[in-house]
């Protein structure tokens, strides 16, 4: 899932995210995201219900202390459009319901981000800023294009060290039939 920021207008930083396993889909194309602004949850990790009063605004939280859907439906309830998680390390991981989760009515799309686009976010927004967000999630093509390149490169590398290993096992078979020949004389 890729996030694009506006800063106070002007198009800033995009980042990359993983989108969770529940909740809505994330549109495809940019063209047809919304722009929507970006607020702080309050609490942070938005386990109860936010203080904050939002406006079909994106929502952005802390990772940990209760559910990733217990967050969601928290968002969802405050009238969030989305809810942006971020994430307590560098690394992304799936969001996945519990075997046992049944209350799964959430309809707006929840995006994981990594810890530093966590804190260049919170940077923005606490400097006084107007951030707004758009979420949109590129369909990946079927063949990566780059990939069958790269499978290419490995079997032409293959391919060229097998001919010039032949190549040169006959270049040493020769010279050394000719030296039995010159030795033989």
């Amino acid at each position: 899932v890729k996030v694009q920021t506006w800063v106070n207008g002007i198009e800033d930083a995009e980042f990359v995210g993983v989108g969770a396993r529940f909740g809505t889909a994330i549109v495809s194309k940019e063209k047809n995201a919304n722009q929507r602004r970006l607020v702080l949850s309050d609490p942070r990790d938005c386990c109860s219900h936010p203080k904050n009063k939002l406006d079909n605004d994106v929502i952005m939280v802390d990772r940990g202390h209760c559910k990733f859907t217990t967050k969601a439906n928290n968002a969802q309830a405050a009238n969030a459009s989305a809810l942006l998680i971020i994430n307590n390390q560098k690394e992304l991981y799936k969001m996945v319901c519990d075997p046992d989760e049944t209350d799964l009515d959430i309809h707006i799309p929840t995006v994981m981000l990594p810890q530093d686009a966590g804190v260049s976010l919170e940077k923005m927004l606490t400097s006084n800023s107007s951030v707004s967000v758009q979420l949109y999630s590129p369909k990946r093509p079927l063949v990566d294009i780059a990939e069958v390149f790269l499978w290419l490169m490995a079997v032409g590398t293959i391919l060229c060290a097998s001919y010039w290993s032949a190549w040169s096992a006959r270049e040493a078979a020769i010279e050394h039939d000719k030296l039995l020949k010159v030795t033989c004389s």
